[in-house]
């Protein structure tokens, strides 16, 4: 994997935090975005990860 196809990863992976954070601080969050959203980003931390 190259620099850059690491730093797309990370700028995902960013984006993804940041629209967890927003979802969790909403008064009605939506539970089954959230856990959706976080299994993306692992996802992505794994590929970052392993490479």
């Amino acid at each position: 994997m190259d620099k850059a196809q690491v730093e797309a990863l990370e700028k995902k992976h960013q984006a993804l935090h940041a629209r967890i954070d927003t979802e969790e601080h909403r008064v009605h969050p939506d539970e089954v975005l959230i856990h959706r959203l976080k299994k993306e980003k692992l996802r992505i931390k794994d590929a970052m990860v392993g490479h």
